[in-house]
This record gives structure tokens, sequence and C-alpha cells, in this order.
């Protein structure tokens, strides 16, 4: 099977949808499906459900999906490797990262690498805690920037920077005159929090446990500016890292008081899967961020 077809294949998985992938692909629909249905027949099923232009992956076509999938990721690694023997300076790194992180860390990482590093490409994705883990393990980005650190195996490891941790509330809360608070002294408020599989969900369900407390959670958000946002305007309290800063734009941000709870700070770091021979870009980029965490 030719290596575009695999990508058409993926392509129609992903957006269940034969008009969506053949624009996104540049080419025709009906291009498009009879490459498709040449595949089935040379396959002897069918690898999707059909519902007019709708397209959703059966049980054959999961199956295919995912080899496919990991078949596409070796000859991407591949053609990675082929750039690097001819242009060793070059290279590229596959770099995923929490959305908090896209503000300052990242582009402040990446640009002090590329001061002394060259020509090195950068792939930038952004998501929760949860999907950078999977996409670093599944080899869809050769490195992480997440917090805490995840609990899954075959993952490498190095701290970045520690954020201590404050509790958000409005600016007329009654404990926003406070120099520093425990956690549990909120433990009646609605709290405003990212979703499950989040980094900073998972710090506060710790934090709360380690409390003695359940949360309330009154609204949720994926983006930690949102977050501070929706706190201002008073819809609830929060945990934030306090490096973090006030929410930006006209309204003022919530007031930010240092949790004195014991551990009561977030690890940020880079993860790596530690069973992936790592391409000679994605080592150099790895030292450097541990070279420039101890600046």
């Amino acid at each position: 099977m030719p290596s575009d077809e695999w990508h058409w294949l993926l392509t129609l998985a992903e957006l269940e949808h034969v008009g969506a992938a053949a624009d996104r692909l540049g080419v025709s629909q009906p291009t498009l499906s009879r490459t498709l249905a040449r595949l089935e027949d040379r396959l002897g099923v069918r690898l999707f459900d059909r519902h007019g232009k709708r397209l959703s992956l059966n049980d054959f076509g999961r199956v295919y999906y995912e080899h496919a999938r990991r078949a596409q990721a070796e000859l991407d690694a591949a053609r990675r490797a082929l750039a690097e023997l001819s242009d060793p300076a070059r290279g590229v790194v596959r770099l995923s990262f929490l959305h908090s992180f896209g503000a300052r860390l990242v582009p402040e990482l990446i640009a002090a690498f590329r001061r002394g590093q060259g020509r090195v490409d950068f792939t930038l994705s952004q998501d929760a805690a949860e999907a950078v883990t999977a996409r670093v393990l599944d080899g869809d980005a050769d490195l992480g920037i997440v917090s805490p650190r995840p609990a899954a195996a075959g993952l490498g490891w190095r701290t970045l920077l520690r954020q201590r941790l404050a509790l958000a509330v409005p600016a007329d809360h009654r404990l926003a005159g406070r120099r520093q608070v425990r956690l549990a002294e909120a433990a009646d408020a609605d709290f405003v929090t990212m979703p499950a599989g989040f980094g900073m969900r998972r710090i506060l369900d710790d934090l709360a446990a380690a409390a003695d407390f359940r949360p309330r959670v009154g609204l949720e958000s994926s983006d930690l500016v949102t977050v501070a946002g929706l706190v201002a305007a008073g819809l609830g309290v929060a945990v934030l890292p306090l490096e973090e800063g006030p929410v930006r734009g006209p309204r003022p941000g919530p007031a930010l008081i240092p949790l004195a709870d014991p551990g009561a700070t977030r690890a940020v770091g880079l993860i790596w899967s530690a069973g992936a021979p790592a391409a000679d870009a994605v080592r150099r980029f790895r030292d450097f961020a541990a070279e420039w965490a101890q600046r």
C-alpha cells in the first residue's frame, strides 16, 4: 500500500467524513472513495460503516487503523532518520505539551535552543496531560512537557521547574487578604477546575484528598486563563500555579493566596518513551532542556 494511501486512510478514520477528508487531503471525493473501495476489496472486509458521506470505523476498521497508524509512524520515523543522516544539523522534534505552557515556557525553551543549535524544526501539539502522555507512549510525539509527573510505566522524566500553587479567589472573597491559606479552608466553596485528564485537575484532587475533602466542582475549563477569569468573575475558587499571575485582559485577575498545604507545588517536566530510540535532534533538545532547567 503506497504511503500516501496510509495517510488517506488515517485521515478518513479521524474525520469520519469523505468530504472533510478530501478537502484536507486536497483530492477529489470520488478519488478518495475509489481508493478506500480498492483497499477494502484487497482486504476482503469493510473497514467503515456508511451513513451517507459520514463514516464510522467498524470492528475490522479499528483493528486495521491501529496497525496503519503504527506503520505510518514508522515510515515518518524513517523519513526523519534519513533527513538527519543527510543534514545532521537540521532534524525534527515533535513536541507535545499542556496548553498552559504555550504562552511562555515552550516559546522560551525553543527560542533558547535555536539560538545555539541551528535549524532544528519543531512540530508542536497541545492537549491534556493524559493525552500528551499517550502521544509520547504511542510514538506520535518525541517529547512531552507535562505536570504532574505521569504514573504510566515506560517513560523517562526530567524536571524542568517547580511552581508553587495558590488558591485563586475573587478579589472580594473572605480569604483574599490572607498571606497564605490551607486548601481545607475553602472546602465549602464551588471550585473552577480543569476536566478529568488534565494535570491541574489531578493536582487539585490529590491536594483535596490529603485535606480530607472532595471538591465541589462548579465549572470546568481546559484553559487556565479561562479558569482564572471565571474565578475573577466570582464564579468559584481554583488552585492555580502562583507563577501564572492574574488573568490577562481588562478585568482584574483573581487574588492568588499561596497554599500552606504540604506538597502544594507542581513539578513541570519533560517526558519521552524510555524504550524508543531517540533521533539526534531529539536527544540534543532533551539534553539542552535539562541544562536550561539548571540555569
